[in-house]
């Protein structure tokens, strides 16, 4: 199963270090925010930032997702400058204790990603794949850093409000198509696609996309899946986020099944776990 995607190249430069992604990496998610869904104010101080990474780290995430701004449905807006605020120092201590991380930033700011490209992140990973900065893309390409693209209508305040498809598998490709011709013409080289989970899109529609995502590999890009602990899998099974470890990672095998490159999640050794199982498949 690992050939699925021996025929596109997989590879990923992250400041000079190449990550192949033909076998599936995970990605651990950091929010310092007061306000995500699942983690939001559990990381406010140096000691637990730190102690959080270095769990991360030794439980097997190739990279680590800082995000500032909670993109949750209906989540509040923040400014550029209380992002910048949060976020900086954050990527600015995990730098000087950790030099060898590979730090994926959580924002659809050009200004920030320059900001933390410059404190020591290698990856950019936007939710709205340059469609709320019109400097985004024109600013990656300068960075000459990997570049994240979700998929995503509105913004995280109206995007329950933007749900209706004629054709939800082909409309999104098209998204994605467009968003990687024009992130080409920026030379961007590494470019990630994100199906976005959970953003702008039913329960239902959740589970077709996840369901037909391997078409989306006729793309050529790596594929990064986000389905940890979000209400399509909770409201499912009639639990709560916390309760949510077992589902998140049997869907996170039927996207490794469909071809996802990295799993995004807020548990690393399960998800681990899930890839060492899939491998041996």
């Amino acid at each position: 199963m690992k050939s699925k995607n021996k025929n596109i190249n997989l590879s990923i430069n992250c400041n000079g270090k190449l990550v192949d992604l033909n076998t599936p990496k995970v990605m651990g998610v950091l929010n310092i925010t007061p306000d995500s869904f699942y983690d939001g104010g559990r990381y406010k101080d140096a000691k637990s930032i730190l102690n959080q990474t270095e769990k991360l780290i030794s439980e097997g995430a190739t990279f680590l997702d800082i995000g500032a701004y909670s993109s949750r449905p209906g989540a509040d807006f923040i400014s550029e400058n209380e992002e910048l605020k949060r976020i900086v120092p954050v990527v600015e201590l995990i730098q000087k204790n950790n030099p060898d991380v590979l730090i994926s930033i959580d924002s659809f700011r050009a200004k920030v990603i320059r900001e933390c490209v410059s404190a020591g992140a290698v990856i950019s990973n936007d939710i709205s794949a340059g469609k709320l900065d019109p400097d985004m893309i024109k600013t990656v390409g300068e960075l000459g850093v990997p570049y994240i693209m979700m998929h995503m209508r509105g913004t995280p305040q109206t995007m329950k409000n933007h749900t209706t498809y004629q054709h939800l598998i082909n409309e999104i490709y098209a998204y994605f198509s467009k968003q990687i011709e024009l992130a080409r013409q920026h030379n961007i080289t590494d470019i990630i696609i994100d199906p976005g989970f959970g953003f702008a899109k039913t329960l239902a529609q959740n589970y077709e996309l996840l369901n037909q995502m391997e078409f989306f590999k006729n793309l050529n890009c790596p594929i990064l899946t986000g389905v940890s602990r979000k209400s399509m899998i909770y409201k499912v099974l009639g639990c709560t986020a916390e309760e949510a470890l077992n589902g998140t990672t049997a869907l996170n095998m039927v996207a490794l099944m469909n071809g996802a490159c990295i799993l995004r999640v807020h548990d690393v050794k399960e998800a681990v776990e899930c890839i060492k199982l899939f491998n041996q498949l």
